[in-house]
């Protein structure tokens, strides 16, 4: 059964968002008032300068990191520490090297109490949605950059969040592996209806992935901006919509 847009989970509210680190004596603004709502199975990319706050957003959204004021709330409720809802995939995929693939999937269910047994079975759809099938018995050792990416995107999958939430996921691939990447992300975004926030310094794979672009600035003070990507998917890179969207958001930066 489909869900409607108004039914679906995910929903996440951020309002009011501030959040600054000790540095030298004193205080370091990293986040000022951002006002956000993502509607239940939205794709939003978060790119701006390094220092701006990307990776810190979405640690506040994982409940890695407390803010300063305002809130965070999904569904409703206010985020108060990490939840069985969101589910992180970090740039590496932090494999155990101990345990092969199946094993290293279904941890994420075992640690949460799940009998092996049920932990498999779901570990095993999910390897299979991410086109690994054929090496459950693998060690990390034996996997490409990519393959070991795709691991630890099933182990995301595997406890079935409501959110995924993905700080430069693909920033340590080469340049033609990522574009595979990106277009795995698409579809398994498309069939698991997830919310999906991605941080991102590659101006083209938030355009190719996300439904709305939030640009943090480098200025402390400035308000961010929020740029909608109305094109339709799947996405041609060489559409003349596409190329304008790319220098749209590369002005954003000063660039040509």
């Amino acid at each position: 059964m489909t869900l409607l847009a108004s039914e679906r989970r995910g929903e996440v509210l951020i309002k009011d968002l501030s959040k600054s680190f000790a540095l030298n004596g004193g205080r370091l603004n990293v986040l000022s008032g951002i006002n956000l709502r993502l509607h239940g199975g939205e794709a939003l990319a978060i790119v701006g300068p390094s220092g701006c706050g990307k990776t810190t957003l979405l640690r506040v959204l994982a409940g890695l990191e407390d803010a300063d004021s305002g809130e965070v709330r999904i569904d409703g409720v206010p985020v108060a520490g990490p939840g069985r809802e969101r589910a992180v995939i970090f740039q590496e995929p932090r494999l155990l090297p101990w345990a092969n693939v199946l094993d290293n999937v279904a941890f994420a269910l075992e640690v949460r109490g799940v009998p092996r047994r049920d932990a498999l079975e779901r570990s095993h759809r999910a390897i299979q949605l991410v086109g690994l099938s054929d090496f459950t018995t693998a060690w990390p050792r034996q996997l490409s950059g990519g393959m070991a990416q795709r691991v630890g995107i099933a182990r995301a999958l595997t406890v079935q969040p409501e959110i995924l939430l993905l700080d430069e996921p693909l920033g340590a691939l080469d340049a033609m592996t990522k574009l595979t990447m990106q277009e795995e992300l698409a579809r398994i975004w498309r069939e698991q209806g997830v919310t999906m926030v991605l941080v991102t310094h590659d101006l083209e794979e938030a355009i190719y992935l996300a439904d709305r672009v939030l640009v943090l600035p480098k200025v402390k003070g400035a308000l961010p901006r929020l740029i909608d990507i109305d094109l339709p998917r799947p996405r041609d890179r060489n559409d003349p919509a596409f190329v304008a969207m790319r220098k749209l958001l590369m002005a954003q930066f000063g660039l040509h």
